[in-house]
C-alpha cells in the first residue's frame, strides 16, 4: 500500500490523541513508519487513545500544547520526521461558539507554529496540513465545492480552519518555493465518522450515548445533510498524499477534497434512523434545536483527488454508518479485543479498496 512509502519513515502526527489522530497513528505503525504524535488529550471521558493503547505502541508519545513553540521545536529536533501529518486543532464548531479565541489561536497560529518548527527542521521533506469540508464559504448550494472556490465559514471553527487554508498558501508561496525544504498539501474533509469518537455534539457519538443508556437521542438538525464518510477514507486520502509529496514534492502541493460520491448525502434523521436499527434497540425523536447556526448542505467534488491522487470512496455512507455502529457495539460488550477489532476494520477496508482497484491500496 502507498508503495511501501511509509515503512522506516519517521512520521509526525499532531493530534496523534484525538479521534482521526489516534486511526491514524494506529495505521501508520501497520506501514511499518515511526511514529512520534505530538497532541493534548480530548476531553472526553473515553479516548481511543487509550483503548489502542497507543502511549505504548507509538515510538514516542507527548502530551503537550502545539502553541508551546520551544516545547515543539525541541521535539521535532529530537525526531527528525520524513513527514508530518497535522491533525491537532480544536475540531468542534459548537465549542467554537464558547471559545472563539482558544479555536483561533489553536487553529491558526498553532498550525503556523507547526509549520515553522518543520521549517527549522532539516529532514522534512512533505507536510500534510488536514483542515476540514467547512473551509469553504458556504453558501448552501447544491453543487459540491471546488478546491478553488473561495475560504470562508459562518462559525468560528469554520472560519478559523478557512483562515488556516490561506495560511497554508501563503507559506507555501513564501517559504517553500519549488517545494523546497519540503511540498505543502492540505486535505479537506469532513462529517467523519468511526468507532472511538466520543467528542460531545457529535451526531454518532450522541445517538451511542442515548442506545447506551436506554435514552431517546434528540435530533438538532434532522433534514440537514452531510458527506457522511467512514474515518478511514479521508485518512487513505491524507496517506496518498503524503506518498505523493514525498514521491514528487511541489507536483502535488495543493488541497484536495475527500468525501464520498457526489448526491450520495444522507439527512442527520436518516443516519440516527441508521444507528438505531444497527443498535438494536434505540429510539430518536426530532428536537428544536437551541438557536446556533449549522450548515443545512454541504458537499463537496472530489473529482481532483479521483483524478490526481487515484483516491475514490470505498464505503456507501450505508456501510460507513453499519461498520461505526458496529464497532461501538464491540466495545460495550466488554469482552472484545479492541486493538485486534480496530485492525479488523482497517484490513476490511483495505480488502474492499482493492476489490474496487483503488491505486493507494495496490501496486
Amino acid at each position: 500500500m502507498f508503495n511501501d512509502i511509509y515503512c522506516g519513515k519517521t512520521v509526525v502526527v499532531t493530534g496523534h490523541a484525538g479521534f482521526k489522530g489516534s486511526w491514524l497513528a494506529f495505521w501508520l505503525k501497520q506501514l511499518g513508519a515511526k511514529v512520534m504524535g505530538y497532541s493534548l488529550l480530548p476531553d472526553t471521558d473515553k479516548r481511543l487513545y487509550d483503548v489502542l493503547n497507543l502511549e505504548a505502541v507509538l515510538d514516542d508519545s507527548l502530551i503537550a500544547d502545539i502553541r508551546d513553540t520551544d516545547t515543539l521545536e525541541a521535539f521535532f529536533a529530537k525526531h527528525q520526521p520524513d513527514i508530518v501529518f497535522h491533525l491537532a486543532a480544536q475540531p468542534i464548531v459548537r465549542l467554537s461558539y464558547v471559545e472563539p479565541i482558544e479555536t483561533y489561536e489553536t487553529n491558526i497560529i498553532g498550525t503556523l507554529k507547526v509549520l515553522e518548527a518543520a521549517r527549522k527542521t532539516s529532514s522534512v521533506k512533505a507536510f500534510v496540513n488536514v483542515t476540514t469540508d467547512k473551509c469553504y464559504e458556504n453558501k448552501e448550494k447544491k453543487e459540491g465545492y471546488r478546491e478553488n472556490e473561495p475560504m470562508g465559514g459562518y462559525d468560528m471553527y469554520s472560519s478559523s480552519k478557512g483562515c488556516s487554508e490561506i495560511l497554508t498558501s501563503s507559506y507555501r508561496r513564501s517559504f517553500l518555493t519549488g517545494g523546497k525544504p519540503f511540498a505543502l498539501g492540505s486535505g479537506r474533509a469532513g462529517n467523519v465518522i468511526g468507532g472511538g469518537d466520543w467528542a460531545k455534539d457529535r451526531l454518532i457519538p450522541d445517538c451511542i450515548k442515548a442506545f447506551q443508556n436506554n435514552e431517546t437521542v434528540e435530533i438538532r438538525n434532522p433534514f440537514a445533510t452531510r458527506p457522511w464518510q467512514l474515518v478511514l477514507e479521508p485518512l487513505a486520502g491524507y496517506l496518498r498524499l503524503g506518498q505523493k509529496l514525498l514521491e514528487y514534492g511541489d507536483k502535488y502541493a495543493t488541497g484536495y477534497n475527500f468525501g464520498p460520491e457526489m448526491n450520495k448525502d444522507v439527512k442527520v434523521c436518516e443516519v440516527a434512523q441508521m444507528v438505531a436499527e444497527v443498535w438494536g434497540n434505540g429510539t430518536v425523536k426530532v428536537g428544536t434545536g437551541d438557536g446556533l447556526h449549522e450548515a443545512t448542505l454541504l458537499q463537496l467534488n472530489i473529482e481532483k483527488a479521483e483524478k490526481e491522487l487515484g483516491v475514490k470512496p470505498v464505503y456507501s455512507a450505508e456501510e460507513a454508518i453499519t461498520k461505526t455502529t458496529e464497532w461501538y457495539k464491540a466495545f460495550y460488550a466488554s469482552d472484545t479485543d479492541m486493538i485486534a477489532f480496530t485492525q479488523k476494520q482497517i484490513n476490511e477496508f483495505i480488502t474492499a479498496a482493492k476489490a474496487k482497484n483503488i491505486e493507494w491500496s495496490i501496486r
